[in-house]
Parts: C-alpha cells; structure tokens; sequence
C-alpha cells in the first residue's frame, strides 16, 4: 500500500506540473504565439505525440515541466539581424548570443509574427501568470473538496476530559499517568466542577464559535486570577467560576518551547466537521502565507538539511521535502489504519499544498522561474508608457537575454538543492507516521 500510494501521489504531482504547463499552452495559443513542444520532465523524452503544430511528450527526469514557445529572446538591441549578432563584447556576450541564435533558429519565415516578445507586454504577463494560476485553482478545487466534501478533525469547545490534577507540561509529555501524585494540586476545572461533555460558549463574557478551540486556548492562557466560564449542560446554561493558576505548558505554535501561562485542565472534544466557502478562502490564505514563509526561509534551512544528510541530525518536520519526500508521505498515508475517507482528505491536502508551493515558487521574479519573464515585461510595459508621456520612440523590448547569466547560476542552485533533498529524502526522509 506504500508503494502504491508514493505512485498515486507521484503520478498526482505529474498532473499537476501538467496543469501548470497547460495554463501556458492555453493563453499562449489564444494569443496566437506558437508552441512547438509541451512537455512533463527533463531530459531525454521517452514518450511524445505530435498533435497540430505541437509535439507532447514526457522526459526521463520527472522533477518539472515546460512549454517551448517560439521567440521568447528578442534580437539584442541594434542588431541587424535575428541571430543577435552586434559588435559588443563582454564576458557572457557569446553566452547571449548563442542564445538568441537558438532562439531565432525556432522561427520559421512564416511564424515571424508568431513570437513571444512581440506581444504586448500585458499578454505576456498573461501567458506566463497562466501556469502559477493553475497551481492555485487546483489547490482552490482540492481545499474545498476537502473542507467542504469530507470535513477535517477540529477541536471544538466541548469538553471531552476534566485533568484531576497539576502536572508540569515536561512531566505530561506522554500523556498523564495512571493517577495523580499525592502532593499534586487539583486543577481549576476540576475544582470549579467541570464535567465531560460540558460546551463552553462564553469566557469571561466573550462568547466563542464551537470550532474556535484555539481562540478558547489563547484566552484562557492570557487571563489571570478568577473568570467565569459560560458552559450549556443538560439544555441549561451555567456560569463557573475557577481560579487559574500559572504553570509550564507547552507553546501553542512550538510544541518543543515551554512557556509559563495560565492553566484551566480541560481537553476538548475533536471531531470531523465540513466548513464552508468563506473557511476554504481562509484556509487558503492561511497555507498561502505560511508557504510564502517557508519559501523565504529556505536558505537558512540549508545547514540543517546538510546535517541530516552527512551529520546523521534529526531531519525537520517543518523542513523542505523535495518529489520524492513528498510522494512517500503520500504512500505512508494510503498505509495507515484509518478511514478511507480520512485517507483520501489527507492525501489531497497534500497535493493541494504541494500546488500553492509551486504556485508561490515560480512567481519568483528570478529566472529560468516564471517571474523571470513577468517582471521583465511589466519593466518593459513601464518604459513604454515613461517613452509615451515624453514622446519618444518605442523603446523596445526589454533585453531579456542578459538574464541569461543569473538564469544558469539559478539552474546550478536549483540543481545542487534538488540533489540535496533527494538524498535527505532517500537516507533520512520526513516520517509524519511513526
């Protein structure tokens, strides 16, 4: 069943890189630019199909995707020719130049209007926007059917357990023991007479939604000294009255950070509930946010990711996973003794995370990424407009060949990580199920 869900989970991160990659087919041919090659992977192709003017296939390296668009480097400026040949020199100019050489050789008599960079700058934005788009929608799609279609385990304000007695949130780690220490004081719940199945609505005259468990957390730890406690038991409504004492608790963000904060003793009661559109939306931006985070992070997780490579340290479960460390979460998942249904709901959160991931990531405005070509053509849509107000000449297109430099440096780090975390995943992978 592991195997068999790494396959379900890669295959599944395929057709994302797919989906991705028709987002650029798609708007590119509504603007009349040709696309000679649509492809999933690197490397060299094991499989294709020529469908019209476009060969689809896949490559042997399944680690991304491409579309080929015809044109996508302009003649360096003052040229007189499309092979880019000036008399400039400099130490990457046969870099570029070869480059725009390769580029112009993709462009047939009859398709010289069919270029990328003689769109207007606004299509081609539009055309490279398109494949991070898609990523979105999907995670879009994925969330609600997860949130709105299945449901998702929440703690809720109604109590499930009442902790007899006060212990340390080091001495707790593994769970309460089978009895209370002798010296060990009563907690505020159990003093105040809170009882199982009670569902808190209201603290300290504050009322809460019975999925809000963590804003009741947050409230209680920041309180101190005597509040009252609204619960509804047995159809009625009753105010408690505990006293909260200060403890050591475990943070809520960093389960490995103790902190000193106000104590009740409830646990609550989770259970499954679907959400609604405005949950989804939430959802979405929360991940959206704590990706765009981690994105950011990324280059100080590089020593760890090395230590548990070469080091034998503890990989993070908060750290970067690459392909393979994802797909085999996704087999661990078919693997568990649960519900079908929580499989399923589980499995497609993933992917839906993996896709606001490559969302985020290729909107990076460095190249080979997306963001590469976009914030190159918004500069480009600017100059024009400054040369119109002042009534110059069209400035033409902005050089994106001198990119081509920080693109093969990029391409080299992207490489160099890749293979990193295709090792941390092999010999010391992320285990979410122990």
């Amino acid at each position: 069943m592991t195997v068999l869900g790494i396959v379900i989970f890669f295959v599944g991160i395929l057709l994302s890189v797919a989906w991705h990659e028709l987002g650029h087919f798609t708007t590119a041919k509504w603007f009349g630019i040709k696309v000679p090659e649509f492809m999933v992977g690197f490397g060299k192709t094991i499989w294709s199909r020529k469908r019209g003017e476009t060969e689809f296939g896949l490559k042997a390296i399944p680690l991304g995707g491409y579309i080929r668009m015809i044109g996508m480097i302009p003649p360096a400026p003052g040229s007189d020719s499309a092979l880019g040949r000036t008399r400039r020199t400099g130490p990457f100019q046969g870099l570029m130049d070869d480059a725009r050489r390769q580029s112009a050789m993709d462009v047939a008599p009859e398709d010289a209007d069919r270029q990328f960079y003689l769109r207007a700058p606004w299509k081609r934005v539009v055309v490279m926007f398109a494949g991070p788009f898609m990523n979105l929608v999907l995670a879009v799609v994925l969330f609600a059917i997860v949130l709105m279609g299945f449901g998702v385990r929440t703690y809720t304000t109604t109590v499930s357990e009442v902790s007899a007695c006060v212990l340390p949130a080091t001495v707790a780690a593994d769970g309460p023991p089978p009895q209370c220490p002798a010296d060990a004081p009563p907690t505020p719940a159990a003093a105040a007479g809170f009882q199982p199945g009670d569902k808190i609505v209201a603290f300290n005259g504050t009322p809460y939604e019975q999925d809000d468990w963590r804003g009741m957390q947050e409230a209680i730890r920041s309180s101190s000294g005597t509040v009252t406690v609204t619960v509804e038991r047995d159809g009625q409504r009753l105010d408690l009255t505990p006293t909260l004492i200060t403890t050591q608790l475990r943070d809520l963000d960093d389960p490995e950070r103790i902190v000193d904060a106000s104590f009740l003793g409830l646990s609550p009661l989770d259970e499954i509930q679907r959400k609604d559109l405005p949950a989804v939306a939430g959802e979405i931006g929360s991940i959206i946010s704590r990706t765009g985070e981690a994105i950011i992070a990324l280059p100080s997780r590089v020593p760890a990711l090395f230590g548990s490579v070469f080091l034998g340290e503890e990989r993070d479960l908060d750290g970067p996973i690459g392909v393979v460390g994802v797909s085999r979460i996704g087999g661990e998942i078919l693997a568990q003794d649960i519900p079908v249904g929580q499989e399923i709901a589980f499995f497609l959160q993933l992917l839906a995370a993996v896709n606001i991931s490559l969302f985020l990531f290729n909107l990076l405005p460095i190249p080979p990424l997306d963001g590469g070509q976009i914030f190159p053509a918004l500069w480009e849509a600017v100059k024009k407009r400054i040369a119109r107000l002042r009534g110059r000449p069209d400035p033409g297109p902005v050089d994106v060949a001198k990119l081509l430099p920080v693109a093969y440096v990029v391409a080299l780090v992207f490489i160099a990580w890749s293979g990193l975390l295709l090792v941390a995943d092999v010999i010391n992978p992320v285990r979410l199920f122990q």
